[in-house]
């Protein structure tokens, strides 16, 4: 479930985050991280403090644009790489209104992305130039301008965090948050250790099963070979196989796309394999458990 919805987890995580930091830094993660914060575009007078946060128009404007643009984006690039996956492997009839349109699509995509890519750049390169005053499109967009923390911001911001400790006798709320603090903390720093142990674990898989290390993995984990495949006599299963071998035991026509499955070695259409693996997890003769990872697409001296 997390791996599916992944990228929504990540966007509300961002959210409540980048959401955080603007209203109480007056700037995103980053930005805070690197002693900025964000001002209104024409505020040309006094500069208000970083802890008195940002106008409700450009705050939900910066936070719509530090987390909805990049999260569409990485969706829509995604869907592309997908669209580009089915057009390769001719998934959907070749005559269909959806097909025409997304080859549309993909062919118009690549302008759309070099525009947006080359608006970017010549933001930055004016900004370079001291011809602009934002150096991307985004704070622009959201009416805002970057500048420098000053001493009197930092020192609010420090302030704001210690919180109000001038009492001598701490009321019952305030030892609750500091025990809720000191919680958090802890907890903090089992997530960086954990963090820091995974890097390790994720590393030592990377190298047991780099190509260097091959030879030892099989000498380790050797296993014998399995049998050969059910010999299809008389049975139901060698009924589903047409008498000429050029034609596809599920569609029963000429294939189109041959692919045959690394589980049982039968070859299909592309389309007629893709749909009934998907669907049913087995090869359609043998009932051998198989995934898509096992479709390999054949390539004929003819094509």
């Amino acid at each position: 479930f997390l791996w599916r919805w992944f990228d929504e987890l990540y966007v509300l995580l961002d959210l409540l985050l980048q959401q955080h930091c603007l209203a109480r830094c007056s700037a995103s993660f980053s930005e805070n991280f690197y002693s900025l914060k964000r001002i209104p575009a024409g505020d040309r007078g006094e500069r208000p403090l970083a802890t008195a946060g940002l106008p409700k128009g450009q705050h939900w404007k910066s936070l719509l644009l530090l987390v909805l643009v990049p999260y569409l984006k990485g969706k829509l690039e995604k869907l592309v790489s997908s669209l580009r996956e089915e057009d390769e492997y001719s998934i959907h009839p070749p005559s269909s209104s959806w097909k025409r349109f997304y080859r549309a699509f993909l062919a118009a995509y690549p302008f759309v992305n070099m525009t947006w890519e080359g608006w970017f750049l010549i933001q930055q390169l004016s900004y370079i130039l001291g011809k602009a005053e934002h150096h991307s499109p985004m704070l622009r967009l959201a009416g805002v301008r970057l500048v420098r923390l000053t001493a009197e911001d930092i020192q609010a911001l420090e302030n704001r965090s210690a919180g109000d400790t001038s009492s001598q006798t701490p009321s019952i709320q305030t030892r609750v948050q500091s025990a809720v603090r000191k919680t958090l903390g802890g907890v903090a720093f089992s997530l960086s250790t954990g963090l820091s142990v995974s890097m390790f674990f994720l590393q030592f898989l990377d190298w047991w099963y780099s190509s260097e290390n091959q030879e030892t993995i099989k000498s380790l984990t050797a296993l014998p070979a399995p049998p050969p495949p059910v010999h299809l006599d008389g049975g139901a299963a060698s009924a589903l196989l047409p008498r000429l071998r050029s034609l596809c035991p599920l569609c029963r026509k000429v294939r189109v796309n041959a692919t045959a499955l690394a589980t049982s070695g039968f070859v299909f259409c592309y389309r007629c394999a893709y749909a009934y693996v998907k669907s049913h997890q087995r090869c359609p003769v043998t009932g051998y458990a198989t995934e898509l990872q096992h479709l390999v697409k054949l390539y004929s001296p003819e094509s």
